[in-house]
C-alpha cells in the first residue's frame, strides 16, 4: 500500500474517510459482483459445490461461510450467524436452500457441510427435495478425525516430543545450529506445531530425513568435546538421538500417514477439482499400511480399521465411488482402479437417482468409456489422461458420448472439502456482534463480501500464474 502512494508520487490526495466507507466501498462492492456474476456461466456449465462452512468464532458463537466452487474459482456468498438453530436440520435446510436459489437448483451440483448430526440431516433433507444434488461431510476434516485416531494409536504425542526436544536444542545452541549448517543439503528443521496433524507429521519426517547428520553429530568427537554436550539436557538429546526405536516409530508413522496426507492436500486446495480423487485416495490409504506391515494383518488390522470405520460412517458415498470411475486416471490404470462391486454400484446409483436423461442410452456410452473405444482409445486420449485436468479431458475426448460427458463434468467438476478457504478472522468477528447502528452493520457485510472475494480470486491468479511460469520453464 505505501509503494502504491509512493508511485503516484507527490501531490497525491488520498481518498477522504468518507469515500472509502461509502463510494469506492460501493463501487469495489460493484465490481466484486461482476466478478461473481462472470461464475455464472461456469456454474451452468461445469456445476458447482455449495460449501457451508462452519467455525465459532472468540465468543463461541456458531458461524457458517456459504461459498460456492467452481473450477474457475471460489466465491463467498455471505456468513450467517446461526447460534440459535444450528441444531435443528430443518433450519439448517432453509439456509441451504435459500443458497441454493441464489445460485439456481439446476447448477448445484454438490452440497459440502461439516459432518455433525445436525448437517448430515440437513443434507439427506436437500437431497430429498433436490434429487439431483448430493450431500457428503467435509473430506477434509474426515482425514483430520482419521489422523486424530492414528495419533492415539501410534503414541504420536511421544515422537512429536522428542521431535520438538530435538529441533529446540538444535536452534538454541550456535554450535549444534552452525555444525549441522555445515552439512551438505542441509536444510531447517521443522517444529511440531499445536494445531492440524500434517504439521506435527511434516515436522517428524523433518526430523527423520535428518537422523543421519544428527546422528553424526552426536556421535563426533566435537561434540563429546563441547560443553552442551555434558550438561543434562545434552545428554537426553543424544540419548533421544541414538535410540532406534525412535527412528523405526518414525518411519512407520511416516509410511502410514503418507498416503493420507497426500489426499489431504488434494482434497483442502481448491486450486483444481477434487471429488474424483477421494476413493482413491482412501483406497491407497489402506492399501499402504497393509504394504507397510508387510500384508500381516495381525499388525496392520488396528491401522486399517481406524480407517475403514471413519470412511464407512462419514465419507463412503455413492458420488465418490461414481467420480473414481468416471476419472480416465484411474479407469485407464489397472494399478490404481478399484474393481470393487461398490465403484459400479455407486455409479449405477447416481444414474438411476440423479440422471434424467435416457438411462439405456448412457449405459452403452458407459461401455464405450470402459473399453477405450472412438475418441476414448486414441492415443492422445490415453497419453494425457493423467495430466489434463479431468473435465477439460472429458471436453476434448467425450464427444462420442455426449450423455456421460455432461455426467462426467459435472462430478469431476466439483470440490470435495468446505475448509480449503482462507478467513478473515476480525472482518467476521465485527460482523456478528451486536451492532445496534444498521447501516454500520450493512457496510461491514459489504466489507467482508469485498475483501474475502477479492483474496480468494488473488489466491486463483497467483496459483495460475504459478503454473503458467511452471510450464513455459518445461
Amino acid at each position: 500500500m505505501k509503494d502504491a502512494i509512493a508511485f503516484m508520487g507527490l501531490g497525491y490526495k488520498g481518498p477522504s474517510y468518507y469515500a472509502l466507507r461509502c463510494t469506492l466501498l460501493q463501487d469495489m462492492k460493484n465490481d466484486v459482483r461482476l466478478v461473481v456474476d462472470s461464475y455464472r456461466s461456469v456454474w451452468t456449465d461445469t456445476g458447482c459445490t455449495i460449501m457451508g462452512d462452519g467455525w465459532k468464532n472468540s465468543r463461541s458463537r456458531s458461524l457458517i461461510n456459504f461459498l460456492v466452487y467452481c473450477p474457475k474459482g471460489v466465491s463467498f456468498i455471505k456468513s450467517v450467524d446461526a447460534s440459535d438453530f444450528v441444531t435443528n436440520a430443518q433450519t439448517l435446510c432453509n439456509l441451504f436452500e435459500e443458497i441454493i436459489e441464489f445460485v439456481g437448483p439446476h447448477n448445484v451440483v454438490h452440497l459440502v457441510t461439516d459432518n455433525g448430526s445436525n448437517y448430515k440431516a440437513a443434507g439427506r433433507l436437500i437431497s430429498d427435495k433436490f434429487y439431483h444434488i448430493s450431500w457428503s461431510p467435509c473430506a477434509a476434516h474426515c482425514l483430520n478425525l482419521i489422523s486424530k485416531d492414528l495419533q492415539i494409536c501410534l503414541m504420536w504425542r511421544v515422537l512429536a516430543v522428542h521431535a520438538s526436544s530435538i529441533s529446540v536444542f538444535v536452534y538454541n545452541h550456535k554450535w549444534t545450529l552452525g555444525w549441522l549448517r555445515k552439512q551438505p543439503k542441509w536444510t531447517k528443521i521443522i517444529r511440531p506445531g499445536p494445531t492440524r496433524f500434517a504439521t506435527t507429521f511434516i515436522a517428524l519426517k523433518s526430523i527423520y530425513d535428518r537422523y543421519h547428520e544428527l546422528q553424526t553429530m552426536v556421535t563426533s568427537k566435537e561434540f563429546n568435546l563441547w560443553s552442551g554436550s555434558k550438561s543434562k539436557r545434552g545428554k537426553k538429546i543424544k540419548d533421544i538421538v541414538l535410540a532406534k526405536m525412535l527412528w523405526n516409530d518414525c518411519l512407520i508413522i511416516i509410511k502410514i500417514v503418507s498416503p493420507l496426507l497426500r489426499l489431504l492436500r488434494i482434497v483442502d486446495s481448491n486450486e483444481k477439482p477434487a471429488l474424483g480423487y477421494v476413493y482413491e485416495g482412501m483406497y491407497r490409504a489402506r492399501k499402504g499400511i497393509k504394504e507397510t506391515f508387510q500384508n500381516k494383518k495381525r499388525l496392520y488390522k488396528p491401522y486399517t480399521k481406524i480407517v475403514k470405520e471413519r470412511w464407512d460412517k462419514l465419507l463412503r458415498r455413492d458420488i465418490h465411488a461414481a467420480a473414481h470411475w468416471l476419472n480416465p486416471a484411474f479407469q485407464y490404470n489397472q494399478l490404481t482402479f478399484s474393481h470393487k462391486s461398490e465403484v459400479m454400484n455407486g455409479l449405477l446409483e447416481v444414474i438411476e437417482t440423479k440422471v434424467t436423461c435416457k438411462k439405456a442410452k448412457l449405459l452403452d456410452e458407459i461401455r464405450l468409456f470402459r473399453e477405450r473405444e472412438k475418441g476414448f482409445g486414441r492415443n492422445l486420449a490415453l497419453s494425457t489422461c493423467q495430466s489434463m485436468r479431468l473435465d477439460e479431458w472429458w471436453r476434448m475426448f467425450g464427444h462420442d458420448a455426449p450423455n456421460l460427458k455432461n455426467l462426467a463434468i459435472r462430478l469431476l467438476s466439483q470440490t470435495a472439502s468446505s475448509s480449503g478457504c482462507e478467513r478473515n478472522w476480525s472482518a467476521f468477528e465485527r460482523i456478528h456482534t451486536n451492532v445496534r447502528n444498521r447501516l454500520e452493520h450493512e457496510r461491514l457485510n459489504d466489507l467482508v463480501y469485498v475483501h474475502y472475494n477479492l483474496r480468494l480470486k488473488n489466491r486463483f491468479v497467483l496459483y495460475y500464474t504459478k503454473l503458467v511460469i511452471f510450464l513455459v520453464n518445461s
